[in-house]
């Protein structure tokens, strides 16, 4: 594939698809709604407090024990202000961008970027780490950056090639250059803990730009990433 995400089968070391029959790619924009921002945080804490409370009900969950009394409340709480605050574009982080004033005109890679996201199919957690590298075009910006751009995508219902290609197209937008790579790998608990209950199998996606097409570039950054090949 010339562009865009590419599935990288040819790495040496373990990369099994997700096996669910429900896992699939819609859109590379995340679904949401027109109206989705209309409605205060607070009000939503509030609306899913109280659905949650009536999924823990419908199970049969006692809700005056002292243990989850509070539950509904937290889970709320949780899924605004924390797991899923990556919905929400006025928490998407501000990028300032400086000169390249050393003139560094290789490559720059930062590897090992936690990944902590959410399967929009199962609501159950996707773990793992992002590996970036990138050209200057005479832009620079601060590698903090990099992770919380990371970090805002993977705050939301994702699927891993999703997660992929907006953290790609995000990069070349924020950093003015189209030489930009992205591989991530990550274990999803709704393979390991429901359905087929594998607990040894990942995933590794991976997304290519600019130089990056280039084999030998392309081998450089992954030599960085993984040693030797």
């Amino acid at each position: 594939m010339k562009d865009g995400f590419q599935n990288s089968k040819n790495f040496k070391m373990n990369n099994d698809s997700i096996d669910d029959d429900n896992h699939f790619l819609t859109s590379i924009e995340t679904p949401i709604r027109s109206d989705a921002f209309e409605i205060d945080d607070e009000i939503k804490i509030e609306l899913i407090e109280k659905k949650f409370r009536e999924i823990m009900e419908v199970l049969g969950l006692d809700l005056n024990d002292d243990s989850l009394k509070e539950t509904p409340k937290r889970v709320a709480k949780m899924y605004v202000k924390e797991i899923f605050k990556g919905l929400d574009p006025k928490n998407k982080p501000s990028v300032t961008l400086f000169e390249n004033k050393y003139k560094f005109n290789q490559m720059l890679v930062e590897k090992d970027i936690a990944v902590y996201s959410y399967c929009e199919h199962h609501f159950v957690p996707i773990i793992g780490k992002a590996h970036v590298a990138y050209f200057s075009s005479g832009k620079v910006v601060g590698l903090s950056k990099i992770n919380r751009m990371v970090q805002y995508y993977s705050k939301r219902p994702q699927v891993q090639e999703r997660l992929t290609v907006q953290i790609a197209n995000e990069l070349r937008e924020m950093l003015q250059t189209e030489d930009v790579a992205v591989i991530i790998e990550a274990d999803h608990l709704c393979v390991a803990s429901r359905g087929v209950q594998d607990v040894s199998s990942s995933t590794i996606t991976s997304s290519y730009h600019g130089k990056f097409l280039d084999s030998n570039v392309r081998e450089e950054f992954l030599k960085y990433v993984y040693g030797a090949l």
